[in-house]
């Protein structure tokens, strides 16, 4: 069965961005919901796709949002919020409640294809707030009867103009020296063209029907320490003349306070404890859940080292062409 309109929620995000230029160029017509649509005016050039400013996500307005759709996907995700037991408010709104109230929605408007995206390691269970409320949520999901859902759960995502590789090469730029938190922690960083490639494949692909019920861990071809991601994008990026800064990692009770402290300062944390209690876990694949598979589309994951460098060093045409907009000051 062929979607034709689907809602994106989180469209305006880093993957969600890629994916809506992907269904509107398949020829889906695509629905953006924004609490800030200034967010999202990079979509609306695409011809297939409406932006609409909502002001909360609550059962009722997501109901009017699904009214004649086809299928949903929900990106929206927070790395930070609130600390309580098992996780803050911040998590449990965004991670539980509104997966929870998405999944009914889905149902009573005859909406019910689901495509969820979480992230690896998500588990009720699990060692922080974050892990934990992703867990929850996806059990929301699981448990909602009469549902078509397919959970996609990718390790951390790399790509042009993520907040990831970009933001430890732009630190490097600032500082002398890489004072790491969790250094030995293991990633398998994933492209995020194969991300969207499995939800594109997962909502319209001609083996969409075999994704139904099932949960993908999304990893890319090989696993790195997090000291290692983070001295490759000072090197890819050109930083000391392509030696990248020197990187020392922090042992658990000094890496604990240096988090403390940029959760005190003011505006969004580059680490938190919590992020700290998420590392715990290898962000890797367990290999009991299946991975890229051909019902996916992806059978062969991009590598780090054939992407990255590209836009690390500005060579990715939309890398030099953001670069410049941010030089005029747009």
């Amino acid at each position: 069965m062929i979607m034709q309109n689907i809602v994106v929620f989180g469209g305006a995000g880093f993957i969600g961005s890629q994916l809506v230029a992907r269904l509107s160029a398949a020829g889906c017509r695509v629905l953006v919901p924004t609490r800030r649509r200034e967010r999202a005016k990079h979509l609306l050039p695409l011809p297939t796709v409406d932006v609409v400013q909502i002001d909360t996500f609550d059962t009722a307005t997501l109901e009017r949002l699904l009214q004649g759709q086809d299928a949903a996907v929900n990106l929206i995700g927070i790395l930070h919020g609130r600390r309580g037991q098992p996780y803050g408010e911040d998590f449990n709104i965004a991670h539980v409640r509104l997966p929870q109230n998405l999944a009914a929605a889905c149902v009573a408007t005859g909406a019910n294809r689901l495509v969820h995206v979480s992230a690896l390691g998500a588990d009720p269970q699990g060692p922080s707030m974050y892990l934990r409320s992703k867990g929850d949520g996806e059990a929301a999901i699981r448990k909602q009867q009469g549902l078509r859902w397919t959970i996609l759960r990718p390790s951390v995502v790399f790509g042009p103009q993520d907040r990831f590789l970009n933001l430890f090469a732009s630190l490097q730029r600032l500082l002398p020296v890489m004072l790491l938190g969790g250094a030995k922690a293991r990633f398998a960083p994933v492209y995020v063209g194969d991300v969207v490639q499995a939800a594109v494949h997962a909502l319209i692909g001609p083996k969409a029907d075999d994704t139904v019920g099932r949960i993908y861990e999304l990893t890319g071809p090989a696993d790195y320490a997090l000291a290692e991601l983070v001295k490759l994008a000072g090197i890819w990026a050109g930083v000391n003349h392509g030696r990248g800064r020197p990187v020392i990692g922090l042992p658990g009770p000094l890496a604990r306070l240096l988090a403390l402290l940029m959760e005190l300062a003011p505006g969004e944390p580059l680490m938190s404890r919590d992020n700290l209690d998420s590392m715990r876990v290898p962000n890797v694949a367990g290999g009991e859940l299946p991975g890229f598979a051909v019902e996916l589309g992806v059978t062969h994951p991009r590598s780090l080292e054939s992407v990255a460098p590209i836009y690390l060093s500005g060579r990715d045409p939309q890398t030099r062409y953001d670069q410049l907009r941010a030089t005029a000051g747009r």
